[in-house]
């Protein structure tokens, strides 16, 4: 059986705040193959780590991120001690240890990631294999390969995967990335089959991880990556 990589959702959610420096070091020391974050564009223009489209649930502040300057965003507090990251804050804690999993969770968010990946990749030596961008949203997934085609994409589900292997066909995806609920052996091996990898989210329990794991998958997404 081959590796499954073991990738932290939003960092180690289940053991420090979701999408925070400390979130992203704790997957580090528990030496995850990579990471998976959440991005929007705030005000400013600069690209925030957070899962919400408002800062309400997860700092003490309200309103939403793309009304927010990145000054608004900076005053915030997350349990009272912890600042909500920018995308360049993540990726100089994180470097190039692990795999970087960006979700385009915003609106108009393909543009400026397409960006700082290039500027990663020409001005620090990362290469296109260390990140792959992945998305709900059918016209972010469908604007990164307009933008860039190079950008290694993977395409979210929680309904469908016959829908998600259309949209990687559609956009040369390298991935597929379902909710776990909707895996069987025969479409895992359909889609590998294809030439798409699978990274599966977001799995916690230890039975559900074990059944996974028998079906061949290329990376199992979680909030305690100590489990895989």
């Amino acid at each position: 059986m081959k590796k499954t990589l073991n990738i932290g959702h939003r960092g180690a959610k289940g053991h420090e705040p979701e999408n925070t420096l400390p979130s992203f070091q704790k997957a580090l020391d528990l030496n995850v193959d990579g990471i998976e974050l959440d991005v929007h564009v705030c005000k400013t223009g600069e690209l925030i780590v957070i899962h919400d489209f408002t800062v309400d649930r997860t700092t003490n502040g309200s309103g939403t991120v793309s009304e927010l300057t990145l000054s608004e965003i900076k005053a915030l507090r997350i349990n009272g001690h912890i600042e909500v990251p920018t995308l360049e804050e993540v990726l100089e804690l994180v470097g190039k240890k692990c795999l970087i999993n960006i979700e385009l969770k915003g609106r108009h968010t393909a543009k400026p990631v397409s960006h700082l990946i290039e500027k990663y990749i020409l001005e620090k030596e990362y290469k296109y294999e260390d990140f792959i961008v992945s998305s709900f949203q059918r016209e972010e997934l469908e604007m990164m390969y307009l933008i860039n085609p190079k950008v290694h994409l993977g395409v979210l589900s929680q309904a469908s995967v016959t829908q998600a292997l259309e949209w990687a066909t559609a956009f040369s995806a390298k991935a597929i990335h379902p909710h776990f609920s909707l895996l069987t052996e025969e479409n895992v091996q359909k889609t590998q089959e294809q030439g798409f990898k699978i990274y599966t989210w977001t799995i916690n329990e230890t039975e559900d991880i074990e059944r996974i794991k028998t079906y061949n998958i290329d990376g199992i997404i979680t909030d305690f990556p100590e489990r895989i």
